[in-house]
């Protein structure tokens, strides 16, 4: 049960003061900031790097409120060490890097930032889907190191993907996003989610099985659980078309990275497009030599205009609970 906002019983008395501080363990757009400042004492990292654990603990020992970042580990030791914050606004959709557990024995607000980021990293999936089959970022290779030389009939063939089939594993408001892109290029659509869907009759459910054997390309756009974790490794990779390509702007630890890797060596599948890694921001190194994989450095929120909002909607929860109201987007 969702227990009362310990600071909702000071709301009137402290109407106008500022009556919680705030820490932010890396720089965000500044509009988040300047919407917190009216409301409660803002401290930000001053660091350009992820804050080590013990230099968080020590800035943040007084904060009753942390904005923490993806790469923050939001664990036991996180809220032994920090026994004052009462709520974290994690800058991501995903939180895999909270232990929801911990912090519902705590009695800890986790709060994230859904909905916002949906557009731009469906972008980053259909552009991943793109330059893998066309070849994009290959050829623009090629032209800088100066060895186009002129076009010919069966010169840098790439794929097309119009009437192909795209796959999605995962059909959340990404996934969807994705699927109405994918549809604008005549790609045909089928998906593998927890269960049906009832309002998307231009998709077609399939079994997990069946989207590895029909997708042309496979976009991966899950969160991460338990059940995703390693989900694609080598089994997946066999009982996928050797011309068919998979991409994952999702979470890097849904893809078993070596075993991609040999399947790309042995000409399992055709390539690969990948915005996230499974030791991010560590690469397997067997991914950066080949010409047929396409790798962005985690980039399917970055947009100024999605960053900003991300920004305020992780300010609007901190803002909401420090006023004693329910945070917007709350998750524990």
């Amino acid at each position: 049960m969702i227990g009362e906002n310990p600071l909702r019983r000071k709301r009137n008395s402290d109407r106008g003061k500022k009556t919680m501080k705030v820490f932010v363990t890396r720089k965000i757009p500044e509009v988040g900031i300047e919407k917190m400042k009216p409301f409660v004492e803002v401290e930000v990292s001053p660091f350009d790097h992820p804050i080590a654990r013990e230099e968080l603990f020590r800035r943040a020992a007084d904060c009753e409120g942390i904005l923490s970042m993806a790469a923050d580990r939001v664990d036991d030791e996180f809220f032994r060490n920090l026994p004052r914050v009462r709520i974290v606004a994690n800058y991501a959709v995903g939180y895999d890097n909270v232990d929801v557990e911990a912090a519902r024995r705590r009695g800890v607000i986790i709060t994230n930032t859904p909905g916002v980021l949906t557009e731009a990293t469906a972008d980053v999936a259909m552009t991943l889907i793109l330059c893998v089959t066309r070849r994009a970022i290959e050829g623009d290779r090629m032209v800088r190191r100066e060895e186009f030389h002129g076009g010919h009939p069966l010169f840098f063939l790439g794929t097309g993907i119009q009437d192909k089939t795209l796959g999605i594993y995962g059909m959340g408001r990404i996934g969807k996003a994705l699927a109405r892109r994918a549809r604008a290029f005549g790609m045909r659509i089928i998906y593998n989610n927890r269960s049906e869907l009832r309002d998307e009759a231009y998709a077609e459910y399939v079994s997990f099985e069946e989207l590895l054997a029909r997708s042309d390309a496979l976009s991966i756009n899950a969160p991460l659980t338990e059940a995703t974790t390693g989900r694609f490794g080598l089994k997946e990779f066999q009982a996928m078309k050797s011309t068919a390509f998979i991409v994952n702007a999702a979470r890097g630890k849904i893809v078993k990275e070596a075993e991609l890797v040999e399947a790309l060596e042995t000409k399992l599948i055709a390539g690969a497009g990948l915005d996230v890694y499974e030791l991010e921001p560590a690469v397997h190194p067997g991914l950066l030599t080949m010409d047929n994989v396409t790798l962005f450095p985690h980039i399917g929120s970055a947009t100024v205009e999605t960053r900003g909002k991300m920004a305020e909607v992780a300010a609007e929860n901190i803002i909401a609970f420090s006023q004693g109201r329910e945070a917007p987007t709350r998750v524990c």
